[in-house]
């Protein structure tokens, strides 16, 4: 499309503008070629006829779309011109409030003059690792980038900040270093990242001033390069410093300062310290005055101070050189003080005892008279002798700056080279990042000799700019295959040559240096008749001889040649270097050296560079006398070799420029002045940046961004599978130029201003669609409005019509009413009248009618028999008609039949006699046979249907007879009832005609009733209408104060609610402020203890050969060393020697809470201690005192035991018997008995199965009670032979050695007594213990003996009922059942007959156990429900060993087998829960258990936790030993094992998931066994047996709880590390709902796509990722609660990673991207309510998100809005919602930008609200995690230790 068809009506341009440069205007007619004016209309309303130029003819530049303004890169935009450049950065920068923005590889950065939020370390931490593209324009995206190519190219990487003094160049610099020092870290502990930042507060205070431009200004350059290894750390930095203003130091214009350290040293002159420098106010110095303005506002020199001192001692400048430093400098102060007086006109001198001079002499150590002389003197050496010569008072002054100028260059090169001897590294450096922070191009009123050599520089660096954008776009062109046709782009090669080439400037000017009489007017003159006239770029002003101009790339400078050739020279008088060389302060003499190396204060190695700045005053060698020179180099020629190094550094690596403008001159915040921003933007490049982009194709869209941008102008037909053919098809049809567009292997190139036309007739497009869209709504809107209304008139019709139809009905009524009057009174005369006459007519009628009635009724009965006659005579002659013709009729049919018969009976015996007859007739025959088969058939069913149809006739017929009859005898019923009735009649009217009567009479009583009636009813009315009114008034009243009361009750009640909800909130948020300070000092401990743990490493790999002949082993430490290492008080009190002989370096830092915890328990236990001892000293007594009379009766008491031992034998024989009798019982039932009866479901087997069941119930239980006399029996004989027992813990030995210790005889004459009477206790309690054990014993035989009788009862039984049917089996077993409970209750009546109290107690002690046995089986329940499913699978196997065992034994051999002592084998709930292990096989355990477990095989194959158990296990077991030693041991083993594997696997999600689960598992087994109250509600009487007995471990429940927390904290570090890639691209970047959002042109750096390719994440990606957490965690049997919390701390990732981002990107701001973000949000929830965790609180994480996006997707315009956005916005801060609205960016042309104004509106409303500052979201924030109580209902008696495990050496206990 032609350039000049874009100019149509309503197209706007630019025109240039003398005020604001540029102006915006529109097209109010089309532009056709040859026009010369084009009529405009301004954006204020004004018309404009702007005049073409008649020569070029050139159009106005065209204005961009609306949608490309604001963009993050400039070169995104269609049209590449200087007005569309400055009205981005204009908009960017005052609307939207971003100083950063894009322009091809440039990051254009503008100063906004006020401290802005986006340097913190979640800015940096969010730019950290993205792409470049990826994010908002940004100094840390170029050092991410830079970072990045370093790491990926291996190539090194340069960073070139240029700009006006002011733009803030050193700013960006700083921040560039700080972001490398971050992301980087140091390779050593030397913290080299900070000693690189430290170095910034030294070099700003003595490089750095105040200017008219800038409060900050560098008056140096410096390339500093960051060095890294091989693993891409920061190991050191070197520094290079170019040209420092040593003017400044001697000279400031007004309102500027000198270099900040002067008023730093000034404004500390107070201190102690400072004392003998004498300094003062820094008005008193002559240096630090004369700008008038020495205090910089909102700057305390006073604490810069401190930092620049801070900074060099973190440098390693020791105190003593940098008091040096100060001296030098507070003397360069007191030197600026000298002052001189006039002798002469050619000499001068300095007042006798001058006291500045003085001064000066005693800092620096110098000669104060030698000084004084040289001055006011100077030496000139000739060819034969020396004249010392006196100077003028000016020549002296200068002099004096000259020296003090030198003095300060040479400290500032000593300061650089110290600095960067600080920052050198040992470490071989393998890449580095250089960042040049240097001026840019400067043009003054007057330019001196530095302005020239500032232009020059940037110069030299615009040429290497052009080289490398020209690079770049030839390689982008052949890479995508593009046909390449060189750009012309502007060349500064001549100009550089005309500076630096032989015969230049710079060359001239050295020429005219060395000339003894050389001025600069000479040098003038040589600059014009060398260039003047032959070179274009050189000029001469018309009015000055003592000036040149020069046309640099930027703009025309004129330069003044006065002071060109002192300032080039840089002279300083020898014999004033020659005193301070002779100083007696050693560091003077240092700055002077030549040749030799200055002495580090570090001890570093120097890093051989020599900055630019440093000027030598080096003599040369000739014969004595000859003068020698000062300076061998001049400044110009040091600077030009110090460029071309740095031009060769930078070609060496891989440039990234950053250009900062200034917006205005006066520093006011984010004010725009156009002129200035032109006039740098012009002088730093970026124009001629887009000038070259725009030659070529400067708009590239990748095919799949070209498809989905464009895909509205395309058609159905028109989309291929081949978006690359696609987008050419397209193309081509809508742009017919074909050179406007070139089509690359992966991008389409376009020419300027053809996307503009692109977004026209996207926009065309859509605006239709939109019209068409409103003109339906619309529409739908009026017909709706217009629905309304006309539903409204009709309504207002209808009651309009109704009360007119109201009022017409009341018309008509009464008119109604008045005719009823009268027709009622008509009808009453009428009526009388009628009545007569009826009466009179009625008598009349009903004589008349009975007789006629009477009449026809004969008459009706006369026909009605005849009727009846005819039909009679009828019917008979009828039938005998019909009998007579069918009579004939058979007769005629028989005759003709038979003749038919014979006819046809001769043609068959004919036919009969062939053979094919007969078989024709055979083969039809069975068919007739068939066919008369169904005749007859059919026949029959005709029979039957006649026989049924007369049957039915008949029935009919005898019914209508008996109704005839019936009706006749009705009617002659009735006429005798009329006959009566007429003589009622006459009755009844004399009846009526009293009852009349009586009518009358009762009227007239009613109406005087109802008077009377009348009258009460008016009186009760009235006084009830009073009543009332009294009640109504009571009632209101009432209704007021039960209102007050229950509003001030209400009141009451909300105040309390509020201060409770409101004490409550408070309390809660201090209880997680708490937990969250007390987790993040438990994270930091951790981290430390890794870091000591590494220190440790490093310092065990460092010592290779130990000592010979010394080797030892810390005796406190496990093998599995680790973090903690917890031993127990006894061991504690029993190494303390040797701990005390440990080195203090290798003591493990202790935890101080657990370690006061112990030591108070070490305490207790100790005290009880001392009391158990003291009470076995008193059992010992007494045992010693019995031990005579317990061997008097040994064998007593042997015999006793014997007979219970044999007593114990037969109950287990006994049991064993009943047991086999069973068996044999089962096996004869299943053998022997019919199928019918032993069915699984007939009633004998049910009894049966019962009876069998209850006497299996009775054996076990009787079992049970054989146990429990068993353990008695063996606790009764370990207590009356205690000194057999040699496991107690009373061992006699040691209690005798303890009486021994006694040496009181009191106190062993009360303990002799005490143990004698506790021995006679204890002899009676055994005595009656025994007499019980008999009794019970006995008790027990007996129902042994009866439960075998009742056995072969049951037998007998049994025997019988198989032989009965199945009904009187059921009888019979029913009568056996009630005998046997009606004998036993009468065996035990008669028993207790005699005493009913026994009876009662027994009866008391059967229901108690008959409660025990429910309890029993209650418990037995969960254990039985557990084993059903192997008991299915073993029945089978177990029946056919049992009778295979009972086959192969015989009765007899039963019987006749002697009875032995049976041992009772253990069923499994005999198990008590416990594991046991030696000593020895701890690590072992340890190692199996924990250190080599594999938590997948875990999860999938055993029960979760099933380490923990084991653990707990264990614990128990020592715990049930009492074994101190070894709980402590394994506790502490567990621990450290937990650690060293969480920090050798800590980055796999599913083992610390693992560990997190079993860590929390045995802290809750802990807890539920721990024996305490609160811990024990939920726990069955078997598990609050298994509690501990001897310890208290709740020291190791916070120790434990800890390790959780930790292991938490690094379970979130690894979800977000897993989560982190994904959740950009998944949340944000990718297009979940396709086509919603559109792409925009990106520019040269493009973004991430949204279309979801290979290595793309999505949402899905996110969602499969949590359900694969959300599974691991289900696996692993984590708590739920824990899973809540975890999932809550998930989605705060989520939620503020994306809300971050978003945050950071304005291509994400807008309408289309906030429903992208609400759909995933909703998909999320989804997730939430899918895994019922909507109570996790996760929701409420993304509340921030989900605000963002309605805010995005609301409405912006009015103050309800406003309003409305700050109600939403509950959860989000100010600072993020003014961000969001500053970042709105509209995807299409229909979309509006949100106004300054609204966002100023939504500031002031938000201006009360008391938030966080702070921009983004806290992403690596962490939720205090809390351990909710959750224990355990598995038994620990169930729990099998399967042999994967390896834990063979372990036994069940």
């Amino acid at each position: 499309m032609a350039a000049s068809e874009l100019y149509t009506k309503f197209a706007r341009v630019w025109i240039p503008d003398p005020e604001e440069v540029w102006k915006s205007a529109e097209l109010l007619k089309d532009y056709k070629p040859g026009d010369k004016v084009l009529l405009l209309r301004l954006e204020e309303g004004k018309d404009l006829e702007y005049r073409l130029d008649p020569k070029t003819k050139e159009l106005p530049h065209l204005r961009n779309p609306d949608i490309l303004v604001g963009e993050n890169d400039l070169t995104a935009l269609s049209y590449l011109h200087e007005p569309a450049v400055l009205h981005n950065l204009r908009v960017r920068f005052i609307d939207s409030k971003l100083i950063y923005t894009y322009c091809g590889i440039v990051l254009v950065a503008i100063n906004p003059y006020e401290q802005l939020p986006i340097y913190g370390e979640d800015i940096i931490n969010a730019y950290s690792g993205q792409n470049m593209g990826d994010m908002d324009p940004h100094i840390f995206a170029v050092a991410e980038e830079a970072y990045k190519q370093m790491a990926r190219d291996e190539r090194n990487q340069s960073i070139i900040v240029s700009g006006e003094s002011g733009a803030g160049k050193t700013v960006s610099a700083k921040y560039a270093m700080r972001y490398f020092a971050t992301v980087s870290g140091s390779a050593s502990e030397a913290n080299v990242e900070e000693k690189v930042l430290a170095s910034n507060p030294i070099m700003e205070s003595i490089g750095n001033a105040k200017t008219t431009r800038n409060d900050n200004s560098s008056r140096f350059g410096k390339y500093i390069e960051i060095g890294f290894d091989k693993r891409y750390r920061i190991i050191g930095a070197n520094m290079r410093t170019y040209l420092l203003e040593k003017s400044r130091v001697v000279f400031q214009a007004e309102e500027e300062r000198n270099y900040h350290i002067f008023y730093q040293l000034c404004a500390s002159a107070k201190l102690p310290e400072f004392k003998m420098l004498r300094l003062g106010n820094a008005n008193s110095f002559h240096y630090t005055k004369q700008g008038g303005s020495p205090v910089i506002e909102g700057v305390d020199d006073t604490k810069e101070m401190a930092h620049t001192r801070q900074a060099c001692t973190l440098l390693g400048i020791s105190e003593s050189y940098q008091m040096g430093i100060f001296r030098i400098l507070a003397g360069i102060l007191h030197l600026g003080n000298v002052a001189f007086t006039s002798r002469d006109s050619d000499s001068c001198t300095i007042p006798p005892k001058h006291e500045p001079l003085s001064i000066f002499s005693d800092l620096m150590g110098v000669d104060y008279e030698e000084m004084c002389h040289w001055l006011c003197h100077r030496k000139l050496a000739t060819a034969t002798e020396t004249y010392i010569k006196p100077i003028s008072k000016l020549q002296a002054t200068n002099a004096r700056d000259a020296l003090a100028k030198h003095i300060y260059a040479k400290l500032f090169s000593w300061i650089v080279d110290h600095v960067n001897q600080a920052l050198h590294s040992a470490v071989k450096q393998h890449s580095f990042i250089g960042v040049l922070d240097i001026y840019g191009f400067e043009t003054f009123e007057i330019n001196s000799f530095e302005q020239f050599c500032i232009n020059y520089a940037n110069e030299k660096l615009q040429q290497q700019f052009n080289m490398h954008v020209f690079k770049l776009e030839q390689e982008e062109y052949m890479k995508e295959q593009i046909p390449w046709t060189l750009i012309d782009f502007y060349d500064n090669q001549p100009c550089i040559n005309l500076i630096e080439s032989k015969l230049g400037i710079l060359d001239l000017l050295d020429e005219e240096c060395k000339m003894p009489k050389g001025t600069d007017d000479t040098w003038a003159q040589k600059l014009y008749n060398t260039h003047l006239n032959k070179c274009a770029l050189f000029e001469k002003p018309r009015l000055s001889n003592k000036a040149f101009i020069i046309q640099h790339f930027a703009d025309k400078v004129e330069y003044q040649c006065e002071g060109f050739l002192e300032k080039n020279k840089d002279t300083v008088f020898e014999e004033q270097i020659k005193v301070l060389k002779s100083s007696k302060f050693k560091m003077l003499p240092e700055l002077f050296q030549d040749d030799e190396k200055a002495i580090s204060p570090t001890s570093a190695t120097s890093s051989g560079r020599t900055p630019l700045t440093r000027t030598p005053a080096k003599p040369t060698k000739g014969r004595p006398g000859q003068t020698a020179k000062e300076h061998k180099k001049t400044v110009g020629h040091q600077f030009r070799n110090s460029l071309h190094l740095l031009m060769e550094t930078l070609n060496a690596t891989t440039p990234h420029y950053v250009r900062c403008i200034k917006p205005n001159d006066f520093k006011f915040p984010f004010t725009f002045d156009e002129k200035r921003a032109v006039q740098q933007l012009r002088a730093c490049g970026v124009l001629e940046t887009i000038r070259i982009s725009a030659a070529g194709f400067p708009s590239r869209w990748t095919y799949q961004e070209f498809f989905s941008r464009y895909r509205v102008l395309m058609k159905q037909k028109d989309v291929l599978s081949d978006r690359k053919q696609t987008c050419k098809n397209v193309l081509e049809k809508l742009i017919l130029d074909k050179d406007k567009y070139q089509f690359g292997k992966t991008k389409i190139f376009f020419r300027a201003g053809q996307v503009a036309y692109l977004e026209k007739l996207r926009a065309d497009k859509l605006r239709a669609a939109c019209i068409r869209i409103q003109k339906t709504i619309r529409g739908w809107l009026l017909r709706k409005k217009y629905l309304r209304m006309r539903k409204a008139a009709i309504t207002v019709q209808r009651h309009v019509r109704g009360y007119q139809a109201r009022c017409y009905a009341k018309f008509l009524r009464r008119t109604k009413a008045a005719t009823i009057i009268q027709k009622y009174w008509r009808m009453y005369i009428v009526r009388r009248r009628y009545k007569i006459r009826r009466s009179a007519t009625i008598v009349l009628q009903s004589y008349l009618r009975g007789y006629l009635a009477r009449n026809r009724y004969r008459k009706m009965l006369h026909e009605h028999k005849a009727v009846i006659i005819q039909k009679w005579v009828r019917g008979w002659l009828a039938r005998t008609h019909y009998r007579r013709s069918m009579q004939a009729i058979i007769y005629l049919q028989c005759c003709f039949r038979r003749m038919m018969a014979k006819r046809e009976l001769k043609k068959l015996k004919i036919e009969a006699r062939s053979v094919e007859r007969y078989k024709k007739l055979h083969i039809g025959m069975e068919n007739k046979i068939m066919q008369l088969q169904r005749k007859v058939d059919e026949q029959n069913k005709d029979y039957k249907c006649l026989m049924e149809k007369l049957t039915n006739l008949e029935g009919i017929y005898t019914s209508e007879t008996e109704k005839l009859r019936s009706d006749l005898e009705r009617l002659q019923l009735s006429e005798e009832e009329a006959k009566i009735a007429t003589g009622r009649v006459l009755s009844l009217q004399e009846e009526i005609a009293k009852l009349r009567k009586d009518l009358e009479q009762t009227q007239s009583e009613k109406k005087s009733i109802e008077e009377r009636a009348d009258r009460y009813k008016q009186e009760t009315e009235q006084l009830v209408s009073s009543l009332k009114e009294e009640n109504t008034l009571l009632k209101q009243e009432k209704e007021t104060l039960n209102h007050l009361i229950v509003e001030q009750a209400k009141e009451m009640t909300e105040t309390m609610e509020k201060k409770l909800v409101e004490e409550t909130k408070q309390l809660e948020l201090d209880l997680n402020d708490e937990r969250l300070r007390y987790q993040n000092l438990l994270n930091e401990f951790s981290r430390l203890e890794e870091r000591y743990d590494d220190l440790k490493e490093e310092m065990t790999l460092m010592v290779n050969v130990p000592k010979p002949g010394h080797k030892r082993t810390d005796s406190t430490h496990s093998s599995n060393e680790s973090e903690y290492t917890f031993s127990s008080e006894i061991a504690e009190t029993e190494d303390m020697p040797l701990r005390t002989e440990e080195p203090s370096e290798k003591k493990v830092p202790l935890d101080m809470s657990l370690f006061l915890k112990l030591q108070k328990r070490v305490t207790e236990l100790e005290q009880e201690k001392q009391v158990m001892q003291d009470e076995l000293d008193r059992k010992e007594e007494q045992v010693l005192r019995s031990k005579a009379k317990e061997e008097e009766r040994p064998q007593i008491r042997g015999a006793e035991l014997e007979y219970e031992s044999l007593k114990r034998q037969e109950l287990e024989s006994e049991n064993k018997k009943l047991k086999n009798e069973l068996n044999e019982l089962r096996k004869a039932l299943s053998e022997k008995s019919a199928p019918e009866v032993t069915a699984p479901g007939a009633p004998a087997y049910r009894v049966l199965m019962e009876q069998l069941t209850s006497v299996s119930e009775e054996l076990d239980v009787r079992k049970e009670e054989v146990l429990i006399l068993r353990s008695q029996l063996v606790s009764q004989k370990e207590a009356i032979q205690p000194k057999d027992d040699k496991n107690t813990m009373t061992d006699s030995t040691i209690l005798l050695e303890d009486v021994q210790k006694m040496k009181d005889k009191g106190e062993i004459a009360q303990a002799y007594i005490g143990l004698k009477e506790t021995n006679r206790l204890l002899e009676s309690q055994l005595q009656s213990q025994k007499r019980s054990h008999e009794n019970e014993a006995e008790a027990l035989r007996g129902e042994i003996q009866s439960l075998k009788e009742e056995n072969n009862r049951q037998q007998q039984l049994l025997a019988q009922n198989l032989q009965l049917p199945p009904e009187a089996r059921i009888e019979a077993s029913l009568q056996h059942e009630i005998t046997r409970l009606t004998n036993e209750n009468l065996y035990f009546e008669e028993l207790y007959a005699d005493d009913p109290k026994k009876y009662q107690s027994y009866r008391i002690a059967l229901y108690k156990r008959m409660i025990d046995l429910m309890e029993q089986l209650e418990k037995q329940d969960k254990t039985v429900r557990k084993l059903k499913k192997q008991l299915k699978v073993f029945a089978k196997k177990i029946g056919e060993l049992e009778v295979g065992q009972m086959e192969n034994i015989s009765p007899g051999q039963i019987i006749d087998e002697p009875i032995r002592p049976v041992s009772i084998p253990r069923k499994e709930k005999d198990f008590q829960g416990m594991l046991e292990y030696k000593k020895e096989d701890e690590q072992k355990l340890v190692k199996n258990l924990i250190l080599e477990l594999k938590p997948r095989g875990v999860a999938v194959n055993l029960i979760p936790g099933l380490p923990a158990y084991i653990l707990f296990m264990c614990v128990r077991h020592a715990d049930y030993l009492n074994d101190d030693q070894k709980v402590r041991s394994l506790l502490t083993s567990t621990i450290n094992s937990i650690k060293k594997v969480l920090k050798k696997r800590g980055d796999d999600f599913e083992t610390v998931s693992f560990w997190l689960s079993n860590t929390c598992r045995f802290l809750h087994c802990l807890k539920q066994y721990s024996g305490e109250e609160g811990f024990m509600k939920h726990n069955t009487s078997r598990q609050n047996e298994h509690c501990l007995t001897n310890f208290d471990l709740a020291e190791y429940r916070q120790v434990l709880s800890d390790l959780a927390i930790q292991i938490y904290q690094q379970l979130v570090r690894v979800l977000e590390n897993i989560l982190q890639p994904m959740i950009v691209s998944g949340m944000l970047e990718h297009e979940t709902i396709q086509g919603v959002s559109g792409v925009k042109p990106t520019g040269l750096r493009k973004r991430t796509s949204s279309i979801a390719d290979e290595g793309t994440y999505t949402l899905d990606s996110i969602l499969r990722q949590l359900n694969s957490f959300h599974s691991v965690l289900c696996q692993h049997g984590m708590d739920p609660e824990l899973i809540k919390q975890v999932v809550k701390q998930m989605f705060y990732i989520v939620g503020a990673v994306t809300l971050n981002n978003l945050l950071l990107r304005k291509d994400m701001c807008s309408w289309s991207k906030g429903m992208q973000i609400r759909y995933n949000v909703s998909q999320l929830e989804e997730w939430l309510r899918d895994k019922n965790l909507m109570n996790s609180g996760a929701k409420e994480t993304l509340e921030p998100l989900i605000q963002a996006a309605q805010l995005l997707q609301v409405k912006k315009k009015t103050d309800d809005d406003a309003e409305a956005i700050c109600s939403m916005c509950s959860a989000l801060t100010t600072a993020q919602i003014v961000k969001v609205l500053n970042l709105y960016t509209p995807v299409n042309e229909f979309e509006e930008r949100v106004s300054v104004s609204f966002i100023r509106t939504i500031q002031m409303r938000l201006r009360d609200r008391k938030d966080s500052p702070q921009l983004l979201m806290d992403a690596k924030h962490i939720f205090p995690v809390t351990f909710p109580f959750n224990p355990s209902s598995l038994a620990l008696e169930t729990i099998q230790i399967p042999a994967s495990l390896g834990l063979g050496f372990i036994s069940r206990v």
